[in-house]
């Protein structure tokens, strides 16, 4: 593994306070890979076998039941996934495929227990990974329950403005499909809810989003940092 990648991998929290010989323990059993879009890397049900890290490209962790899929999250460098299943050695609960093309170091769960019970502060940082995690599921939840469509869908274009810089003008990163599925909704009710905004300054271009009205919209979404701020 290139020593760049071992750097970033060390600036991430989880290993950032580990000792040095119990991080290059994790990197001496790891592997680096590449994989092209479309690739499912893990399928729900299946062992943890490995610890995730996300290098470049971006992953859809999702989940299916009766026919049905839905979109859960989007894994971006540098992250881990899924950190939960590989410390409790337990079946994964979503399957993760790659978006584009995609390198990530695959870290073999026994390691990362091994080295769990080894090293306190790696064990602390794992213990403050979860409790982040745990706090994003439960805004997302909030999201989903407490909100209609169409609020969801204005708090969603909110916050990707603030990833995209701010600006009144910005590109979706993922294709509508997917945003429906996290949102959970189908691809017509998205396409409902995007004319629902209309009114609130909200114009749409393929996936490029233009905020004519930024009070009005923020008026409307009423945004909370208890669910909004990821």
């Amino acid at each position: 593994m290139p020593d760049s990648y071992s750097q970033d991998i060390r600036d991430l929290h989880l290993f950032s306070e580990m000792e040095d010989q119990h991080f290059q323990s994790l990197i001496r059993a790891a592997y680096v890979q590449n994989f092209p879009p479309q690739i499912e890397l893990i399928t729900e049900g299946d062992p943890s076998d490995f610890l995730h890290v996300l290098l470049t490209g971006s992953v859809d962790l999702f989940s299916s039941w009766n026919d049905r899929e839905t979109s859960m999250a989007t894994v971006r460098p540098i992250s881990t996934f899924i950190l939960a299943a590989t410390v409790r050695d337990a079946p994964y609960l979503m399957s993760a495929r790659t978006i584009e093309k995609s390198r990530i170091m695959l870290i073999p769960s026994q390691n990362v227990r091994e080295v769990f019970d080894q090293d306190g502060q790696f064990a602390r940082a794992i213990v403050d990974e979860l409790a982040q995690c745990y706090r994003g599921v439960i805004k997302n939840t909030k999201d989903l329950k407490l909100r209609t469509s169409l609020e969801r869908l204005a708090n969603y274009l909110l916050r990707q403005q603030a990833r995209c810089g701010g600006a009144p003008v910005f590109t979706l990163d993922t294709e509508k499909r997917r945003v429906a599925s996290v949102l959970g909704m189908t691809s017509e009710n998205l396409s409902r809810a995007f004319k629902g905004l209309r009114p609130y300054g909200v114009c749409v271009t393929g996936r490029q989003i233009t905020i004519t009205n930024q009070q009005d919209l923020e008026g409307f979404a009423k945004p909370n940092p208890l669910i909004d701020q990821r």
